[in-house]
C-alpha cells in the first residue's frame, strides 16, 4: 500500500493552476522585493497575457506547481521543476512564496520537501540543481538544510541598486535526499 504523500504536507499542498489565479499571479509579478530575489532579469510586471502564456505553456520537461494552503486553498507560490534531461535524470528546482505574509512561516520548506520527494521518487530524476543570489539569506540556510550543497559561484554576477552579487549553484542528488 502506498502511504507517501506526494504533493501535500501538514500546512501546504502542491496543485494546478486555475483561471482564478491570474490576479495573485499578476501581483507577485509587480512586487520588487519578490521578483528580485526569484529572477536575475529586470524586475517588470507581468501583463495577463503573459501570465495566461506562461501558464498554459506546456513542455515534456517542465512541472510546475501552485503552491496553496490546507484548508483555505488560498494561493501562496509556486513550485517548478523545469529543464528536465530526461536521460541524465537531472533538472532545474525553483519555488516563489510570492506574498512577503506568508514569508518566515516553513512553507517554502515544506513545499521544497514536495517537490523534491516528488522528483525523486515520481519521475525517478536523480539530480536538482538551482540557483540562488547571495543576498537571499533566507533561501540559503532553506536549501542547505535540505540537503542541497553548494558546488560554485558565478562571482558579481548580477548587480541591483549599484553593488555586485554572486549567484551560487547548489545541486542535491536523490542518494543524498533523507
Amino acid at each position: 500500500m502506498l502511504t507517501n504523500k506526494l504533493l501535500s504536507s501538514k500546512n501546504i499542498k502542491l496543485s494546478h493552476f486555475s483561471q482564478e489565479d491570474l490576479d495573485t499571479i499578476q501581483s507577485w509579478y509587480g512586487n520588487e522585493q519578490t521578483m528580485r530575489h526569484f529572477d536575475a532579469i529586470p524586475m517588470k510586471p507581468k501583463t495577463e497575457e503573459e501570465i495566461k502564456n506562461w501558464l498554459s505553456s506546456t513542455s515534456k520537461d517542465t512541472y510546475r506547481f501552485a503552491i496553496r494552503l490546507n484548508g483555505t486553498n488560498e494561493l501562496i507560490g509556486l513550485a517548478e521543476l523545469d529543464g528536465i534531461l530526461w536521460s541524465h535524470r537531472t533538472s532545474w528546482v525553483s519555488i516563489l512564496i510570492g506574498n512577503e505574509g506568508h514569508w518566515g512561516k516553513g512553507y517554502g520548506k515544506e513545499a521544497m520537501r514536495c517537490i523534491i520527494n516528488y522528483a525523486f521518487n515520481e519521475l525517478n530524476l536523480f539530480r536538482l540543481q538551482l540557483t540562488v543570489f547571495s543576498y537571499n539569506e533566507r533561501a540559503i540556510p532553506l536549501y542547505e538544510n535540505l540537503g542541497f550543497k553548494k558546488e560554485g559561484s558565478y562571482r558579481q554576477f548580477l548587480e541591483r541598486d549599484g553593488v555586485r552579487y554572486d549567484m551560487h549553484l547548489y545541486g542535491l542528488l536523490r542518494t543524498e535526499w533523507k
